[in-house]
């Protein structure tokens, strides 16, 4: 019996799940909340408009609507619980507890968690204060907020004048939180190797590499969405 499926997110990613979904014949029809112009009316794809933030509501969508697995790629939403609360009304759900999505919405938490497990990382520290955040003696600096969209709000600063306003931008504004992290620069490539796991097993995809700066050259701010590439010829 073909499913209705519900992914939630609005970003390349979630329209990536969907067009690849909805090629599998136990699939009916994807929903996706609230989606992007290539997930609407798209074939076996569409947009809804539900209200993905209040999970009583997403919970209720999917009886209504027969969704037979819901799969959620917006990390603040996982952050806040969403796979929690539609498990707890008995909705399959494909994604991180609240609990676990920790790793990649907190990083503070997720540092020490790679400390705590000798996992080899940058050297760090965590701040609430930016006085103390701006002495901080590494030698090059990348200053992170803390929270879901701190993966997002990252600075690397070649001087520490650049790290303490970059510490002031992002505590004063408080978008981001309360709390910076400030790592030791790791020169080098960076590569992501991401897993599909269900708890037991791990299937492993190819290597990528995002295209992290704004300008040619490595130089500019870091953004999100700028695309990335794969396979890696470092790899």
């Amino acid at each position: 019996m073909a499913d209705r499926v519900l992914v939630i997110g609005s970003g390349g990613r979630e329209h990536a799940l969907a067009w690849k979904l909805a090629q599998s014949p136990h699939v009916k029809h994807v929903f996706v909340a609230p989606g992007n112009a290539g997930t609407a009316d798209n074939g076996k794809i569409s947009n809804s408009a539900v209200l993905v933030s209040n999970h009583t509501i997403v919970t209720q969508f999917c009886k209504d609507h027969n969704i037979g697995l819901v799969l959620v790629g917006q990390e603040a939403l996982l952050a806040a619980g969403i796979v929690d609360d539609l498990k707890a009304a008995g909705v399959r759900c494909f994604g991180p507890s609240a609990k676990a999505a920790q790793l990649a919405s907190n990083t503070s938490f997720a540092k020490a968690f790679l400390d705590r497990h000798g996992i080899p990382t940058a050297r760090w520290k965590a701040f609430t204060n930016p006085q103390e955040a701006c002495s901080t003696d590494f030698p090059a600096r990348v200053v992170r907020a803390r929270g879901p969209a701190a993966r997002k709000e990252v600075t690397i600063a070649a001087s520490k004048e650049e790290a303490c306003r970059a510490v002031q931008d992002i505590m004063q504004d408080g978008m981001f939180g309360e709390m910076v992290v400030i790592e030791e620069l790791l020169q080098g490539e960076e590569l992501s190797c991401l897993c599909f796991t269900d708890g037991v097993t791990v299937a492993s995809m190819p290597p990528a590499q995002a295209h992290k700066r704004l300008l040619d050259g490595d130089q500019g701010p870091n953004t999100g969405g700028m695309g990335a590439y794969c396979p890696v010829p470092q790899v």
